[in-house]
């Protein structure tokens, strides 16, 4: 069972992201429109996960080497430094001080030593119980002695025990297998959040990419945007498409292989319990018809797994640990989502420098969509042209259409709408009434100044510019790593408790379910000879002596 690969779902890499635009049929171009946006407060409240276990290097929007060196430079937080705070073996059981680190073996060592008791009653149990077996095997070869009266004390205790511990054994069935459900449960709905955000990242991605790229081909009336932009716009696409392919393809491939280890898990917790529970009816039964041949058999199964079982209560000892360890450290690091910590080994916060480089190269396609399209509006559609300047000249009168409001300045910065500018949501129903019938030349036959397939044309530009500008939280949030600390923070609140309730639930059912076949084991044998003592003592001694009594 993978460990690591468990503690990667509870761990995921996450991106706070918007929900999907979705595409239009109502012309034909390859982007969404802007109708189908969502409100800003949707927006944000998208999430992303990314369950890739990279190095440093590897930053889910490409980091360089200047990534790497600023990382390097920044000190190290410790997370979960207390509840990490364990002996550790490999360093001659001296206090393990690195906290959560699953990629240092001193970290696992220490983690893994808390399990140690049970290792160590299992390996005591196999051992003397085995040579026990062996030695009452060959006493009852070769010593075989007439059996003499019983002790009613005796008989009653052990069968009491015997019951006893048979109804503890099947109440420790119950808690494994109801824990297990519940973990599974737990564990495949944290799985599926996970993936559900990577998912929705990565569609997200894919539409920034679609936007940016529809943009290049934006034109009003055989108006495109410079050149340079276009060749920037090339340069960050083959970023963003590269981080949306890996992060969908190695969610995927990594969720497949967690999602086989937990059913894996909860095959053989089911199994476990199965057998344990049929085990202990059937020892049970067993000992009280006298079927001494058969309780053995049992006994002798029963003795391994019972080995067995102990030390699954270490494993899961463990992974109760190392679940709680993350679920701290997760909560530490949303205090402190900069600092360099031990997640970055398989958590690295995006790249600033190429965040940065998207949601500037976001806002300046927008603004200068938006520049382009008030361009051809003043200079074309609101000037009374003469008639002899074809093609700009389309007999265009009437009111004049109102400029495009842009929501940056030529700094980038946010700009406040001036009166007589319509804003971007608003604006194609403004523009539709502006609006002429034309005639088979393309010349307007009724007042307005837009033409049908200029309207379509600065729609289309509108439609970019308007999903650029509604994903611009969600390269924030990029830039800022404000992703990673919402993710976090509904994990260590949804999902982490469960997880850590119900590996406790499993643990515990199955040190019920060792302690009590474990005992079990020993009453089958105890209660089975006082009975055959019983059996003889009725049959061969009617009138038995003071301190001895026969059946009633």
């Amino acid at each position: 069972m993978s460990l690591q690969l468990f503690s990667l779902v509870i761990t995921s890499f996450l991106l706070v992201s918007n929900i999907p635009f979705s595409s239009s049929s109502q012309h034909s171009s390859p982007f969404p429109t802007y109708q189908t946006l969502h409100t800003p407060s949707e927006l944000k409240s998208g999430r992303v996960v990314e369950l890739v276990n990279r190095g440093r290097r590897e930053r889910f929007l490409g980091g360089g080497d200047d990534s790497e060196e600023q990382l390097n430079s920044t000190p190290l937080l410790v997370l979960a430094a207390k509840t990490t705070y364990r002996k550790d073996p490999l360093n001659h059981f001296h206090k393990y001080t690195g906290g959560w680190n699953i990629s240092n073996p001193h970290y696992w060592a220490s983690v893994a030593y808390t399990a140690v008791p049970f290792f160590f009653i299992g390996a005591i149990w196999f051992v003397v119980f085995g040579i026990s077996l062996t030695l009452i095997c060959l006493c009852f070869c070769c010593c075989r002695k007439e059996p003499y009266g019983y002790s009613r004390i005796a008989y009653a205790l052990s069968l009491i025990l015997l019951t006893l511990f048979t109804i503890a054994a099947i109440v420790g069935c119950v808690v494994l297998y109801t824990g297990q459900g519940k973990y599974h449960s737990s564990s495949m709905s944290t799985l599926e959040y996970v993936v559900e955000q990577a998912d929705t990242t990565s569609e997200n991605l894919r539409n920034v990419s679609q936007y940016l790229s529809a943009a290049k081909q934006i034109n009003v009336d055989q108006v495109f945007l410079p050149s340079n932009v276009q060749s920037d716009i090339d340069l960050i696409l083959n970023k963003i498409n590269s981080s949306a392919n890996i992060l969908s393809s190695q969610t995927q491939d990594n969720s497949h292989k967690i999602k086989n280890v937990i059913e894996s898990v909860r095959l053989a917790l089911i199994v476990l319990s199965a057998v344990m529970l049929l085990l202990t009816f059937l020892g049970f039964v067993f000992s009280i018809f006298g079927m001494q041949f058969l309780v053995y058999l049992l006994v002798i199964a029963g003795w391994i797994l019972v080995t067995a079982t102990f030390i699954l209560c270490g494993i899961f000892l463990l992974l109760h640990n190392v679940t709680g360890d993350t679920c701290v450290a997760m909560s530490q690091w949303v205090e402190n989502p900069t600092a360099h910590t031990a997640l970055d080994d398989i958590l690295p916060c995006v790249d600033n420098a190429t965040a940065q480089e998207t949601l500037t190269k976001s806002k300046e396609v927008t603004s200068q969509l938006i520049n382009l399209m008030n361009t051809v509006i003043t200079n074309i559609s609101n000037n009374n042209l003469p008639p002899n300047v074809a093609p700009f000249y389309y007999n265009q009168s009437g009111p004049p259409v109102p400029n495009l409001c842009n929501p940056f300045n030529p700094d980038l910065t946010d700009r406040a709408c001036t009166p007589g500018e319509v804003d971007l949501s608003s604006v194609t129903q403004v523009w539709s009434g502006y609006v002429c019938e034309t005639s088979g030349n393309g010349v307007c036959v009724t007042k307005g100044r837009l033409t049908r397939d200029m309207y379509s044309q600065m729609s289309a530009g509108v439609n970019v510019s308007y999903g650029l500008y509604k994903y611009g939280p969600f390269l924030v949030n990029l830039e800022d790593c404000t992703f990673v600390r919402e993710t976090f923070t509904d994990i260590n609140g949804r999902y982490c408790p469960g997880l850590r309730k119900y590996s406790q639930w499993i643990y515990i059912g199955l040190v019920m379910v060792a302690t009590a076949v474990m005992l079990s084991l020993l009453f089958w044998v105890i209660y089975g000879r006082e009975r055959r003592h019983r059996v003889y003592t009725k049959e061969h001694m009617p009138h038995h002596p003071a301190g001895f009594q026969g059946d009633k």
